[in-house]
């Protein structure tokens, strides 16, 4: 698989790419949205295995998504039984289980390696007291955080294009993570510009949930308003990942 080398202002375009897919069936995406965020609500139902279970989904959970995108963009009418589709075949399916492994193991891979060189310091913070304190605590915790941050970059690159190369080509896992790796490195700067847009996005979501708590609006009224905005911008982040992988692979 070669990777293209995109200008840094593709990563806006995979932004308005996504937008105009969402706009082609948006009850579709926003059903799908919302499917997702209920996923990721109930996984935190069950503390660390709710979370660790989701994250082993998150592969086939992105592989469905790219192939409901790539349908509407082919102008088919996205029924409630298609979304299950592209995991039918039990040897994709099989496929993309095992890259939910391999993503798990290389999250809980990075969150070690970022806690370690820090350990003593998470230690001192909550031992040697009888309250916890906790500015000393989220002090303690700001490096490794910061470090699993930027593990967890590197762990991203290796895993956004592997669900398709898997899914759509057959690609052995080790070569799609490997090709996924190179094409987001080729892409850097378009990626980082399609991260700082959408950390702009949902900021900008955020300052406008305030706005409105200013104004006097009460909190009840407020999370009625912002949960469909919240779940429509959600659509429209999931929607642009499709146009990534198809320009990028072309």
């Amino acid at each position: 698989m070669q990777a293209a080398i995109l200008p840094i202002h593709a990563g806006w375009f995979w932004i308005h790419q996504g937008y105009r897919i969402c706009m082609k069936q948006p009850l579709a995406m926003f059903f799908w949205s919302m499917t997702l965020g209920l996923l990721i609500t109930f996984s935190y139902l069950i503390p660390i295995f709710g979370q660790m279970a989701l994250i082993i989904a998150t592969p086939s959970l992105t592989f469905i998504t790219l192939s409901a995108c790539q349908r509407i963009e082919l102008g088919e009418a996205m029924q409630l039984g298609m979304w299950t589709l592209p995991l039918r075949d039990s040897n994709v399916r099989k496929r993309l289980f095992l890259l939910g492994l391999a993503y798990l193991v290389s999250c809980l891979a990075g969150g070690v390696l970022a806690t370690l060189p820090f350990l003593d310091s998470l230690t001192g913070a909550l031992e040697g007291a009888t309250e916890i304190d906790d500015i000393a605590l989220l002090r303690a915790m700001q490096a490794p955080m910061l470090t699993f941050g930027v593990l967890y970059v590197l762990i991203s690159m290796l895993f956004w294009h592997a669900p398709a190369l898997i899914g759509w080509h057959g690609i052995p896992m080790k070569q799609a993570l490997f090709f996924s790796m190179v094409a987001c490195w080729r892409n850097k700067w378009a990626f980082l510009l399609y991260g700082l847009s959408w950390a702009a996005i949902f900021f900008a979501v955020q300052m406008a949930a305030t706005l409105l708590m200013v104004l006097g609006l009460s909190a009840g009224v407020m999370q009625l308003l912002m949960t469909p905005v919240n779940i429509a911008v959600a659509a429209v982040l999931y929607a642009s990942f499709y146009p990534a992988y198809v320009s990028v692979f072309r």
